[in-house]
């Protein structure tokens, strides 16, 4: 029975107590379901047992209930933080134990996976494949600086801040030794950034266009022309290998030729890879100088 289902007075009438027949006259009783007892026998044979500490709850005690559930007021307090409960908000929860409402958000909240403390509402925090942080415990593997809501990179189980992913991860260029974070080129198995892989003469990006190679010296066809080919000693213009008509050269003392400007200066005969015979400074075919 709940409170309310008994009554508590002084007897001034001749009444024995129900159970031990003890005469009441003059003496404190409890009235429940029609019958008189003393106190004695009230807490022996029909006081509620309180749930927390196990011991009847007496006449004399404040007595609070919760769904067939009693306790002496003083029992009343949170298993977490012993906050006394009396009329205050509370949740049973497993093994009959009364909780207050901080405490049942606190167990029943995420628990972050940087210092395992719980997240409860109101706290900014992180998300990340099932996943949650603190926004300050959301940290570099690599630096351990905050990253809380900025950009990262997942690696495994560790994140890494932006610059810590570039110089830990990123390919580093060729020319500058700084990362290469987007974009980018690759020569001879080698990573360039865009804006170095450049002409060495004109400094104009060589990207996806033509040039040419000069031991560590790169160079677009016209600076290549201009300022690195040889000029022909027969019509005077660049010799540039793979740029356009004729990619063999003929090279005679200190002088070089295309292979179609290499002729007979009289007959005009073409002389690569052919005898030839050079008088005051001119080349002539095996058979031309005997007719001079």
């Amino acid at each position: 029975a709940g409170p309310g289902s008994y009554t508590v007075g002084t007897m001034s009438e001749r009444f024995d107590c129900h159970y031990c027949r003890d005469p009441l006259q003059g003496k404190k009783y409890v009235q429940k379901e029609g019958r008189h007892c003393c106190v004695k026998c009230f807490e022996k044979f029909c006081a509620n047992t309180c749930i927390e500490c196990k011991k009847p709850i007496g006449a004399d005690s404040k007595e609070l209930h919760f769904k067939n559930r009693y306790w002496h007021d003083d029992c009343f307090r949170c298993f977490k933080c012993s906050t006394s409960l009396v009329n205050e908000p509370f949740m049973l929860r497993e093994n009959n134990k009364v909780w207050c409402s901080n405490c049942t958000a606190a167990a029943d909240a995420p628990r972050c996976k940087g210092c395992f403390k719980p997240i409860i509402a109101g706290d900014q925090n992180v998300e990340y494949k099932k996943m949650v942080w603190h926004k300050d415990c959301f940290t570099c593997s690599q630096c351990k600086q905050v990253i809380g809501s900025g950009s990262f990179f997942p690696k495994g189980d560790d994140f890494f801040c932006v610059s810590c992913h570039e110089h830990k991860f990123a390919k580093t260029c060729a020319k500058c030794k700084n990362p290469i974070t987007s974009g980018g080129l690759t020569y001879q198995e080698q990573p360039w950034h865009s804006e170095c892989f450049i002409c060495s003469n004109c400094k104009k990006q060589l990207g996806g266009k033509r040039f040419t190679a000069v031991e560590d010296q790169f160079y677009c066809v016209d600076c290549y022309k201009e300022c690195v080919a040889k000029k022909c000693a027969g019509c005077k213009n660049p010799i540039t290998a793979g740029f356009g008509r004729g990619t063999s050269v003929v090279n005679y003392e200190d002088e070089s030729w295309h292979d179609y400007c290499f002729k007979c200066t009289k007959c005009a005969r073409g002389l690569a890879n052919k005898r030839f015979v050079c008088h005051n400074g001119k080349i002539y075919c095996a058979e031309c100088p005997k007719r001079l």
